[in-house]
């Protein structure tokens, strides 16, 4: 296993090293500037790569986006002391897969790490329905891709993660709680409105009439669902 560990405390990273030598038996490239970390993370392939945001040269979010632009499944793990609301978000919106503020305990650390590898795994991929139709959209589990009319939709990896988890479960309602445990993996209680932008930018890519959406429909006084087969 490939970890790319960014970070710019020291101590911190020496620390964070030796819990995944050890409990994970992991190969972890240690890096403290932004720019490397970057053209590090362009040139290989890592199971996972752990981004501090505030870094010498280029920040965590600006590497985030633009690795993103690259790759759609690169996990990405964000461990930040930038704890706001908004903050968390952003970190979201970039295409993080999960969040943890400083200070944190190195037990939920390492939970939140083998959760993502778990989610993340090929294994999780495959053996998942590969291919999912309804009506004009075809989803490839596989390959990651979605289509409306064999035309090729461009998703960020939590847009497909959401529409993924939609499709496998057709008419369905959902709380946005329950998206956020089921898709961002984790209980991000206040965050319910990074649901709905998702949602938002999901109906922009998908939907014919944006006050009449046929896919992705809102399930009023609990959430979301889509729609039935």
């Amino acid at each position: 296993m490939k970890i790319l560990l960014v970070e710019d405390d020291q101590n911190l990273a020496q620390l964070i090293l030796l819990l995944l030598t050890k409990q994970l038996e992991a190969r972890v490239t240690v890096l403290d500037n932004g720019w490397k970390a970057l053209d590090q993370s362009l040139a290989q392939k890592y199971d996972l790569i752990i981004l501090d945001l505030m870094l010498p040269g280029l920040n965590g979010l600006e590497i985030c986006r633009k690795i993103r632009q690259r790759d759609k499944l690169q996990p990405i793990l964000i461990l930040t002391a930038k704890a706001e609301e908004q903050d968390k978000l952003d970190g979201f919106e970039t295409g993080a897969d999960d969040y943890l503020t400083k200070p944190f305990s190195q037990p939920e650390l390492m939970a939140r790490i083998k959760a993502l590898l778990r989610r993340t795994s090929s294994k999780d991929y495959t053996s998942q329905i590969n291919v999912i139709n309804i009506d004009e959209l075809s989803l490839d589990a596989q390959y990651r891709t979605l289509k409306k009319n064999n035309s090729l939709i461009d998703l960020t990896a939590k847009e497909f993660d959401l529409i993924h988890f939609f499709m496998k479960h057709p008419g369905r309602a959902f709380t946005r709680l329950q998206l956020l445990d089921e898709v961002w993996g984790q209980h991000f209680e206040g965050l319910e409105h990074t649901v709905n932008s998702t949602i938002n930018r999901l109906r922009i890519k998908i939907e014919k009439d944006l006050n009449k959406p046929e896919y992705i429909l809102t399930a009023w006084g609990i959430g979301y669902r889509f729609k039935e087969y």
